[in-house]
Order: C-alpha cells, then structure tokens, then sequence
C-alpha cells in the first residue's frame, strides 16, 4: 500500500518527534494494538502493569512508570474501540532536568493496519513499525521496447527507479548489398527473438526477487511489437500473471517511461502519483481558462484563505513542515480540502516553481 504525500508528512512528524525524547531510566511505555482488537483487554493488561510496576526498586522510575501507565489507560478511555487499522500508543515523563515532571501521550491510527501486539517499557519510544511504514515497498515493474531498444524500471510511489537499458543488433529496414530478401527478414526475425528473449531475461532477474511488493508490471512499445513479444513465450507464467496492461507508445527511453506513466493512470488510478497528476492538471486547465477561480503564491493564497475561498489547497512538500500543518489547521476550519503535493511529478515541480502554494477556489475573487 502507498501512503499520500499527507500520510507520510504527518506520520514522519510524529516519528521524529519521538525519535529525539530520551528517558533516564527505562520509563516510557510503548504499546501498538492490532486492528480489531479489544481495547478492554489492553487496558486491563496495563492496569495489571501498574500493579507490577510497585515492585520497582528506585522510586522516582516506579513513580514515572506508573504515572505513565496511569495516562495512557485514561488516554485509551477516550476510545470507543480499537480503530480500524489499529492503535501505536506512546506515554512517558518527557522533562529534560531529572526530578521534573512533564508527561505526555501521543497516538495516532497508523495509514497502514497493525498486525502486531507490543508492549514494551524502555528508554525510549519503539518506532520501528511506524518508520517502517514510510519505506515504500510496493512497486510496479515498468518496461518501454521496441525491436531495437528497452528500458526497465520500477515506479516506487510517484518516483521512476530506472533499472536497465538494451539495445539489439536488429539490423535496419535497408538490407546490406547482395544479401537475398528472405534471407535478410530471417536474420532481422532472429536477431528480434534474441533481444526479446534477453528483455525476458532482464524482467526476471529485476522483477521476480521483489516478490509480492511488485504490484504488477507494465508494458509499453509499438503495439505490434508488444503484442509479439507478451503472445510468444519469452516470458515465464509468473511473469505472465504479473502483466496488467500494455500500452502503445512512440519511445523507449526516458520520455517512454514518462508517456508510459502518463498513459497508464487507467491501470495506476489508485496509485497517490495520478492523483496528483489529476489535481495539478485540473489546477493548470483553470489557470488558462478561468484564472480568477485559481491562486497561487503564499500572499495571493493566504488571502483566499482568509475569505474562505478555497475548495482545495495545493502545498508542495517542499515548504516548511511548520508552515504546512499551520496552512493545513486554516485551511479545515474553513472545511477546505489540503492535498499535499510532492515534488516527484513535473507537475509537482511547477507548483514548487510558483512558490509551492496554491489552490482551486469555490468562487471567483479579484
């Protein structure tokens, strides 16, 4: 599953803000609950936790064990019940100076459902399931040919990963002086199988190791050479069933990847990076039809956001995490929809050219 340019920001703020508290004395408590699990039951192993925690030799750790314990049992009442891809719940007295109290909790819903129970009392916080969300391990495989050339890639989240290029000793239309029509099709009919079989043999060792990360694989060329080379057998059944579409295309370098992307958002419509393609073009059509309906830079776009304008605020990833949930909290207190953009999409680099924000207006303004 990828997760939005949003998911990530807000995942990787929480991240990093756990990342740098630091406790004495193993105190802080850490629990992840599964999705669907019962909450009650949680809560009563912490209730039991506290209980053993009174056997804890210094007083000031036992104090902050069970005082984090107390806040985190308190925090989990608010629930009605685990939420749907489950519950990381962190607690601890968070004061820099020893002998201070500053005690905090944080939870969050991962973007992606747990699948594992923890506990876990330590120094510091355990967030290495919450940063392991952040690496993007789905991918599709991406292949642009024709019978001269090819180029394999892998398309991970909205970034193009090229991986391997080929070219055949396919000869040319123009056959070489004294050399017989027939003869001069076999050579160019065998030199082709050649390439296409060794394009299959570059599918397997980039795409087969990936397992069940790889999400699918596209494939893009001149249709009847396409159609050639997935109805032969020069690609193995497993390859085969990877397969979920080909596209006609005129190249087969870097701007094939690209027009392979751009033609395949019928393939790739779940997928964050044509949701923002989509976002972006609509932007970019009302800027040349109706640009009163569009702004864009932060003094013009503040100013719509003051008078409640906006039906969609574009933010470049780009800008200053603090900026961005500071737009973000305006922006949903006047029930504006916040899309964060990345920077991985031409269009994406043309929103950070006009100053990294924007947005789609409700009604015109001057």
């Amino acid at each position: 599953m990828s997760l939005t340019a949003q998911e990530k920001l807000h995942l990787k703020k929480l991240v990093n803000e756990l990342k740098h508290q630091r406790a004495a004395h193993t105190e802080f408590v850490t629990v992840y609950i599964p999705q669907e699990y019962d909450l009650n039951k949680i809560i009563n192993h912490l209730a039991e936790e506290q209980g053993t925690a009174s056997n804890i030799k210094s007083a000031a750790t036992r104090k902050n064990v069970q005082t984090a314990l107390e806040k985190m049992i308190q925090h989990l009442r608010n629930f009605k019940k685990t939420p749907p891809n489950g519950l990381a719940v962190f607690s601890g007295n968070t004061a820099a100076t020893e002998g201070k109290q500053d005690f905090r909790v944080w939870s969050i819903e991962p973007p992606i459902p747990l699948n594992t129970r923890i506990y876990r009392c330590d120094k510091v916080f355990v967030i290495d399931l919450l940063e392991n969300m952040l690496v993007e391990h789905n991918v599709y495989g991406l292949v642009v040919m024709d019978r001269r050339d090819a180029t394999l890639a892998l398309l991970r989240g909205k970034t193009i990963v090229p991986l391997q290029h080929t070219h055949s000793e396919v000869p040319g239309k123009f056959k070489a002086g004294g050399q017989s029509a027939p003869r001069f099709a076999r050579i160019r009919e065998e030199a082709a199988k050649e390439h296409f079989k060794k394009i299959a043999d570059y599918m397997k060792e980039q795409f087969l190791p990936l397992g069940n990360n790889l999400k699918g694989i596209i494939i893009g060329g001149p249709g009847i050479t396409v159609n050639d080379f997935i109805n032969y057998d020069y690609l193995t059944g497993e390859l085969k069933r990877k397969v979920i579409g080909t596209k006609d295309l005129s190249y087969t370098d870097d701007f094939g990847l690209q027009e392979l992307l751009e033609k395949s958002e019928d393939l790739l419509y779940q997928e964050e990076v044509t949701i923002e393609k989509k976002l972006m073009q609509g932007f970019f059509r009302q800027f040349i039809e109706n640009p009163k309906k569009i702004t864009y830079g932060e003094k013009e776009t503040l100013k719509a956001l003051e008078m409640n304008a906006i039906d969609i605020l574009l933010i470049s990833e780009n800008i200053p995490e603090d900026k961005i949930f500071e737009l973000e909290e305006k922006a949903q207190a006047g029930g504006s929809t916040v899309k964060i953009i990345s920077t991985e999409t031409r269009e994406g680099v043309q929103l950070k050219e006009l100053g990294g924000i924007a947005a789609i207006l409700r009604f015109e303004i001057e």
